[in-house]
This record gives structure tokens, sequence and C-alpha cells, in this order.
């Protein structure tokens, strides 16, 4: 039995796939608003602070905003870590699940306010946490989306991850070390192209650290940045730890994963990029 039908205007239209994708954009909507709702409820549950510094407590959007937030919290980190370290998790979680820009400027924030190695684990869980919980988005109501709005870009991608079957783990590696492909828009489109969610999500766990080094190092020096470019000064570059922990742990478990030459250009990636340099 067909499905399309014509409109007065003799134009033919598919009747089920537009009301496929309308109920996929209500369940997003829905579960978009849950979310709201939960992050609202979490604010007021928030310390009470000042007329001034509430003004501040917000998404931030820029660098500016970063540092106006960042002062707010330090103020409060003392007596209230365990809550001001929830709430800027349950905002990235946030933003990464519904491919929101913003999370660089969290990773920054992160640094500002918390220990080294507590911003890393922070940031790490975050990204691939709200990664994972987009691509289950996507892989439920997603794929008509991406198939309508997406489909050129989706089917080249595609054609790459055939070629990388063997070693998806370290291209996923790659992909979140590198500038290549937007972060929102492999969450978006890695379920609707068959990537398993396992290289998935611990590809994104350890792709993500390098370049989260760089911007939580210049956290530490948010008072005096100006501009979100800063973050990745030569400066805060050469504190980059060396990749090979990542590697190394890449290699050990994943051996037929990891047999690409890919995983070993990965420092020289990610500084390049860093610098804005080409890529080698």
């Amino acid at each position: 039995m067909s499905t399309e039908m014509k409109t007065d205007s003799g134009q033919t239209t598919n009747r089920p796939e537009d009301m496929s994708t309308k109920n996929s954009l209500l369940i997003l909507a829905g579960i978009f608003i849950t979310s709201a709702v939960a992050m609202f409820y979490v604010y007021l549950m928030f310390p009470e602070l000042d007329e001034s510094e509430k003004e501040h407590l917000r998404i931030p959007w820029d660098i500016e905003d970063a540092k106006l937030l960042g002062l707010v919290l330090d103020q409060y980190k003392d007596r209230y870590y365990f809550e001001v370290m929830f709430g800027i998790i349950l905002v990235y979680i946030f933003l990464q699940t519904f491919a929101i820009p913003g999370s660089l400027f969290l990773s920054i924030l992160s640094g500002f306010l918390f220990n080294f190695p507590a911003a890393l684990i922070l940031v790490c869980f975050c990204s691939a946490l709200g990664a994972t919980l987009c691509y289950l988005l996507s892989q439920l109501a997603g794929r008509r989306l991406v198939r309508r709005f997406l489909p050129e870009r989706a089917a080249l991608w595609s054609q790459q991850i055939d070629k990388h079957r063997g070693n998806l783990l370290s291209y996923m590696l790659f992909l979140r070390m590198t500038p290549f492909l937007p972060n929102w828009f492999i969450n978006l489109v890695a379920p609707v192209i068959g990537v398993p969610l396992f290289p998935f999500a611990f590809g994104t766990f350890f792709g993500v650290a390098p370049p989260s080094v760089i911007a939580i190092q210049a956290g530490k020096t948010l008072h005096t940045m100006t501009s979100s470019s800063d973050a990745f000064s030569w400066t805060s570059v050469t504190r980059v730890p060396p990749v090979p922990p990542t590697t190394k742990i890449c290699k050990i478990h994943y051996p037929k994963m990891c047999e690409s030459n890919i995983i070993n250009q990965l420092p020289a990636i990610a500084r390049a990029a860093a610098q804005g340099k080409q890529i080698p």
C-alpha cells in the first residue's frame, strides 16, 4: 500500500514519515523540558545568594560569563563543595546531552574551581556521560531527524566509519582529540550509522582528555583571560601531559583496534590543532 499522498497543490507528501518526524520532535521536546525543570529545581535548592550574585548564576556563553560565575562559585565552594560540584556536573551533562554550546567554558571553570585531577575526571566523566545520553536520545528519537536534516553529511561519515570498522576505538579517540568533526554531530549521527556504544563512550572518555587538559590549565589563569582563544595558547599547550598513558591503555586492552598509525599521531595532532597549525 502506498504511503504517498497528494496535496491540493498537486505535490506528493509522505504523511506517515511526517508524523514520525513530528513524534520524534515531541519526544525530544518532552525530555528536554523535563530536564530543564530538573535543572531549575537544583537552582532553587542552591545556597542563598545575594541579588548581585544571582545575576551571574547562569550558563556561561563566553569567557566573561565564566569569569563572573567563577568568582561567585569560588566564594561558596569551601562551604558547599559538593553542591557546587554537583551543579556543574548537572549543567555540563545537560549541555552535552542536548548538544548545546558552552561546555568549553565549564571545562575552564572546572579548572578554576577544583584541583587538576578532580577537574580532569569531572570533565571526562561529564563529556562521556553527556555524549552517551545524546547518543541514546538520537537512537530513540533522532534517527528520522538525522536522515531528514543531515542525510548527506551522515552518508559521508558512514563511509569513513566503514573504513575503520576494525579499529573504531582508535578512530573515536582520533575524532575526539581533533577538530575534524564537531562533537554534536558525532553524538547525534553515531547511532544512526551503526557506531557501537562501547567504543563510542570509551573513546569519548579518553579522547576528550588532552583538549580538556588545555582548558583546565587555562582555568588556572581565568582572571587574566580576555577571550576564549587564550585557552589554547602555546603556554597552556606546553603544560599538557603526554598522551601515551591513554594510548597504552588502548593498546593493552584493544591491540587489534589500535594497530592503526592514527593512534601514534595523536599527541602531534592535539598540539597542532591547539596552535591552529595544519594537522600533520
